[in-house]
């Protein structure tokens, strides 16, 4: 349970400390617990606990209730006046008194009227201890009179005259709420210009011809009879002065026909309130409503300011087009003058509203219950206020105070009743009454004298679970008479607890600000006064926060895709939490798209509504914990709607268009198309972007052209589907503003000249029959221009033209409107021819045996009949070629761009024949040949031997053979062998350099060592130098019977000696250490290590293949470079021939300006053998067995 903590004390002046430290006791004792068990055997006076309004409608149709309810010790007994006499209800059989309480209820539905229970009503609730009265309350019966029968003549006038229409109600009980509607049951509509005022009437500022009517209707609603009454309907007919003039000008003066000036534009003037000033009164706590209603022409603008002040922000409304200034909870210091401004365009006045806030009385301090034991003090406060300032009077059980009996103990001071050394008998109610012109205000509050002991009022051994962190608060409601005092203890031993630590509240609750862990436990509350002590047990267990230690994070997804939200929760194990999902605060919708895991909510196929905040909410019996998260649902934005033309012009038009839903994500563009459905229907082309922001586009048009338009919205997302297409706007037909582009002249012919361009199209060519007027003259001549006009292609052909004579063309485009601007003039070149010229002077320059380099005349320009495009020439090998095949010579060819007059040959073939000759090239094709000239390239060293094999291996002997260079490259003089030995280190033994015929193809070394690796190296010779070298390895054979003597080794008697000695060796060393130990010896960490081994983590020197803790480093070097041989023995060339391909070189060779070739001569070759250093792959087992030997 628990219990409200009772407000700290005010401190008062110092005047007043005697009253102070009187009344303390007194404000002490104010609590009387109603608890059903304690009030089972305590005494108490009457308290009315509810009563009818004081001004009480009720509705005649139905029976009078007047409720007056009371509870006391003994169970009170009521009694009633009226008008201010008892009121007997045995004498009158349709009133009864409910059993066990005072309402009364008088039975008019079956018989009776209400009016004969008018009046005021005042209900009494007396036991032994005292009497309670309530207010005195008004009984009146609600009344909604019909309007009285009226003949309402139809209202003629002009447009721009005010008018105000009368409603005029019935008074009723309450007001009845008023409107104006049509004989349809529509309201009429109500704006700046016409207004229902706060009296009921309907105002015009100004009317205008479409306010004719004659149904104008008030209604009058009275809501405690449900009925609504209405006034007979209002004709108003609004003419203008030209209608006026036609039809009623013979019943009208001059004056009021042509010279009213309500018809004519004026300034401001108030309707209501009359004149320029106003005074308003009102009750604290109303709402202020003050109002101001003004015509004229134009409309008037209504403005409110204070004169003396500032209109208090949060209860300041504006009602009725700004026309009514409301203040709710309206307070004294509200008062002041309030001013309305009327304004157009004609003036402005002013009205100043002079506000007066009077109130009722209100309470400062409602006299409060008192229980005080024999012999105490105590006292009685009744403070109120009001304007002007409350009466205070005071009543005993019911009687005024002055009349009622004399009670010693009791001392009067104006609002204080003061009481000393109190006895039983002293116990009453008193009733305090506060009352000024404007209501009056009645509080009861009994004296009850008792000598009570201690007792607590909360359940024993009540158990409160409270979190870490948080206040806890232990209850202990007592009650006693005298005034009980409190103490706590926590345990079975120590001393009362202190408020240094704890906070003590007047209602004994026990506060401890911050629970820890450590304030679990028992705690006790002991109540003392003198007649006696009681105590209770609770007990207080602290558990651990829920707390959500991973959070729904913040979600921007697109529509259609899924996302989930998690929320893991970490809570005491104590307790079982709930974990629930909310959207916007509110439930999940039942949604199958919605999943709900342990540690997760998922939503999938995520739509536009499924926007807004997810809060995981998890609770326990004694805390909640809450994280929420936003989900975003983003997507394209929808097309926008409305396109509309407008400021249509020639070559311009303004586009407007409503956006679409952005779908949560900016607008950042809107993409512009238009569609041409004259020229190219149903295709949509580009014509402009403008800013997100921006939704209109001024668009720039083209003559001649059926357009539409289209708009798209784009986004971070992507592009929205185009809009509906606008309109359809024929722009007017021009001239074109263009002529063709991509002019040209070329001769297909020597005798022609071909003149091309890109044709306008349709958009382009801004009205009908688009042509094209094509002219041309020699640009060297004094000829005119000749030209002709085509229809709508795009090529002309001048034939009987010099052969590449340059021409000036140019081409101008023409409609039926008119021509095009002067088009731009180019440059072309009638037809070419072949050129008739062959280069002269042509020699060659051999510069090694694989390049050469050529050397020409130029042709005279004239002769090459066409652009020159270079020389180029052709060059072949006639070696090994016979006359019959010669003509199936493949010949090579290099094309030189420009003027160029030497160029460079690469890639050719070492000692060979070679023919050439040059011709220059034009666009038409190549000239005659220039006279072949010959030359021949010098030996170069040859490529390597073709193969190289090693047979029939022996002990001592092993047989090479070969083939020659596939490309000798001269004529070769020797053949050069290198070989040497490889150990079991893969170390390179001596070399040995051997020379061999040019004319063999086999070779046998013997007197080689057996069981060893050998390494070859093998190249040819020419005068050249040395070739490309081949490389291989062989092995001559094994000695069987030396390889048997050392395979038998292990079974040798000296090798069997050998191993036992070392065992015994062993032995012995074993002994010495032992020894040693048993003396006491004292070894270092390591060496006991080293004596007792630990066997998981000893190296598996066995395994790995090595011998103890030895290594060579030189058996994890990586083998040197060297060719290994294939397994059919046979090794393949190496690729270091000089050809075309490799240089980069052919008919496609790229060359530099003065025709050399870029790039650079290399070739790989293997590096001669350096003498212990080259390796090959490791050898057999019995090599290594024979090494070891």
């Amino acid at each position: 349970m628990q219990l409200k903590i009772m407000p700290k004390k005010k401190r008062l002046s110092a005047g007043r400390v005697p009253l102070i430290l009187f009344l303390c006791q007194m404000i002490s004792a104010l609590d009387v617990p109603l608890d059903s068990k304690l009030l089972e055997d305590l005494v108490q006076p009457p308290t009315i606990t509810q009563q009818s309004p004081k001004d009480y409608i009720v509705d005649p149709r139905e029976n009078i209730v007047i409720q007056c309810e009371a509870q006391g010790k003994p169970p009170p007994s009521f009694s009633w006046t009226r008008n201010g006499t008892h009121f007997d209800i045995d004498k009158d059989p349709l009133v009864t008194m409910k059993a066990g309480s005072g309402t009364l209820i008088m039975n008019i539905m079956s018989e009776g009227k209400a009016e004969t229970y008018e009046g005021v009503y005042q209900c009494t609730a007396r036991n032994e201890r005292g009497a309670a009265v309530s207010n005195n309350i008004v009984v009146r019966p609600s009344r909604s009179p019909l309007w009285t029968k009226e003949k309402l003549e139809p209202i003629t006038l002009r447009s721009g005259q005010s008018l105000v229409l009368p409603c005029r109600p019935p008074i009723g009980l309450p007001p009845a709420i008023i409107f104006w509607m049509d004989n349809s049951f529509q309201r009429l509509p109500q704006s700046e210009r016409v207004s229902q005022g706060l009296n009921g009437d309907l105002y015009f500022s100004n009317v205008l011809p479409e306010d004719s009517r004659e149904d104008y209707i008030c209604y009058a609603r009275f809501n405690h009879t449900q009925t609504i009454q209405q006034k007979q309907p209002i004709s108003v007919k609004v003419i203008l002065v030209d209608e006026l003039n036609d039809t009623i000008a013979a019943n009208l003066s001059d004056t009021e026909v042509y010279g009213a000036k309500s018809s004519r534009e004026r300034p401001p003037t108030f309707l209501t309130p009359q004149g320029n000033a106003s005074n308003k009164e009102e009750l604290r706590g109303n709402v202020l409503s003050l109002e101001c209603i003004a015509e004229g022409l134009p409309t008037p603008v209504i403005y409110w300011i204070k004169e003396d002040g500032t209109l208090p922000i949060n209860r300041t409304f504006y009602r009725n087009f700004q026309k009514t200034l409301q203040i709710t909870q309206v307070s004294e210091a509200d008062s002041g003058k309030y001013q309305c401004i009327a304004k157009n365009a004609l003036g402005v006045i002013h009205h100043t509203i002079s506000v007066t806030v009077k109130a009722a009385p209100y309470w400062i301090m409602a006299p409060q219950n008192l229980v005080l034991s024999p012999g105490e003090d105590g006292a009685l406060i009744c403070r109120a206020n009001g304007n002007p300032k409350p009466r205070i009077s005071w009543l005993s059980n019911g009687v005024p105070i002055e009349i009622a009996p004399d009670d010693p103990s009791r001392k009067i001071n104006g609002d204080t009743i003061i009481f000393s050394s109190v006895q039983e008998r002293s116990s009453a109610v008193y009733q305090c009454n506060a009352s000024n012109e404007y209501g009056y205000l009645l509080g009861n509050a009994f004296v009850n004298v008792l000598a009570e002991p201690p007792r607590i009022l909360t359940s024993e051994n009540t158990l409160y679970q409270v979190i870490a962190n948080r206040p806890a608060l232990l209850d202990c409601a007592f009650f006693g008479s005298p005034l009980p005092t409190i103490e706590w203890f926590k345990g079975t031993k120590g001393s009362a607890l202190r408020e240094d630590t704890y906070v003590l509240h007047e209602n004994g609750t026990l506060e401890i600000p911050v629970a820890q862990k450590d304030s679990t436990g028992t705690y006790t509350c002991v109540a003392r006064n003198k007649l006696g002590m009681a105590k209770n047990e609770v007990h207080l267990e602290i558990k651990d926060p829920t707390r959500i230690i991973k959070q729904p994070e913040y979600a921007v997804v697109q529509r259609g895709s899924t996302v989930s939200f998690e929320c893991k929760v970490k809570h005491d194990h104590t307790l079982i939490p709930t974990v629930i999902w909310l959207k916007d605060n509110g439930e999940l919708p039942s949604d199958g798209r919605f999943t709900v895991d342990k540690d997760q909510l998922v939503v999938a196929d995520v739509s536009d509504n499924d926007g807004g905040t997810y809060t995981c909410l998890a609770n326990t019996t004694l805390d909640n914990v809450s994280a929420s998260a936003v989900l975003s649902v983003v997507d394209v934005p929808n097309p926008p709607f409305d396109l509309e033309l407008t400021d249509q012009l020639d070559k311009s038009v303004q586009l407007s268009w409503t956006p679409g839903d952005d779908n949560n994500s900016p607008i950042t563009k809107f993409i512009i198309e238009y569609e041409d459905a004259m020229h190219e229907a149903g295709l949509w082309h580009h014509q402009t972007e403008v800013p997100g922001t921006q939704t209109t586009a001024q668009l720039k048009l083209s003559p001649y052209v059926n357009y539409s338009f289209r708009v798209m919205a784009e986004n971070s997302l992507g592009r929205s589907l185009p809009s509906e297409a606008s309109e359809q706007y024929l722009t007017k037909a021009a001239e074109p503003d263009k002529n063709p582009v991509t002019v040209e002249g070329l001769g297909s012919e020597p005798d022609n000249l071909v003149i091309t361009w890109q044709p306008l199209n349709g958009f382009e060519s801004n009205g009908p029959g688009l042509q094209y007027k094509v002219s041309w003259r020699q640009k060297d001549g004094d000829d005119e221009w000749t030209s002709v006009v085509v229809a709508n292609v795009s090529k002309y052909i001048v034939s009987g033209t010099p052969t590449f004579v340059p021409y000036l063309i140019k081409v101008q485009a023409l409609n039926d409107v008119g021509f095009a601007p002067e088009p731009a003039v180019v440059m072309g070149h009638s037809g070419e021819d072949l050129p008739m010229v062959a280069p002269g002077n042509v020699h060659v320059t051999v510069v090694n045996s694989t390049l050469a380099e050529v050397h020409w005349d130029p042709v005279p320009l004239k002769s090459v009949r066409g652009h020159l495009q270079g020389y180029r020439i052709y060059y072949w090998t006639d070696q090994n070629s016979s006359k019959r095949n010669r003509r199936h010579i493949e010949k090579k060819i290099l094309t030189f761009q420009g003027s160029k007059t030497h160029g460079m040959l690469p890639g050719l073939e070492p000692f060979s024949h070679y023919t050439l000759n040059v011709r220059v090239v034009n666009g038409k094709g190549e000239g005659p040949a220039s006279p072949d000239r010959v030359f021949h390239t010098p030996e170069g060293v040859p490529s390597a031997p073709s193969s190289l094999k090693i047979v029939n291996p022996t002990l001592d002997s092993l047989t090479l053979e070969w083939d020659p260079p596939s490309h000798p490259n001269g004529i070769l003089t020797e053949y050069t062998l290198k070989y040497q030995p490889i150990n079991l280190t893969h170390e390179l033994g001596p070399l040995v350099d051997l020379k061999i015929p040019a004319n063999k193809t086999r070779w046998t070394l013997k007197n080689l060592n057996f069981s060893t690796r050998y390494k070859f190296y093998f190249y040819a010779q020419t005068s050249a130098g040395s070739g490309s070298q081949i490389t291989e390895e062989a092995v001559t054979t094994v000695d069987e019977a030396m390889a048997s003597r050392q395979v038998d080794i292990a079974t040798q008697g000296w090798f069997i000696g050998l191993m036992c000695a070392v065992a015994l060796l062993i032995l012995i060393l074993l002994i010495v250490c032992f020894i040693r130990r048993n003396k006491g010896g004292k070894y270092p960490v390591k060496e006991k290590e080293d004596a007792h081994p630990d066997p998981e983590i000893q190296p598996m020197k066995e395994d790995d293949g090595t011998f103890g803790e030895y290594s060579d480093a030189e058996d994890h070097k990586p083998l040197k470079k060297g060719s290994r041989t294939p397994s059919d023995r046979t090794v393949k060339k190496e690729d270091s021939d000089d050809s075309l391909v490799d240089y980069g070189e052919g008919v496609n060779g790229q060359f530099n300006e003065d025709g050399s070739f870029i790039g650079q001569y290399s070739g790989k070759k293997e590096k001669e053998p350096a003498e212990g250093n080259e390796s090959s792959e490791a050898p057999s087992p019995v090599n290594a067995m024979n090494s070891f030997v």
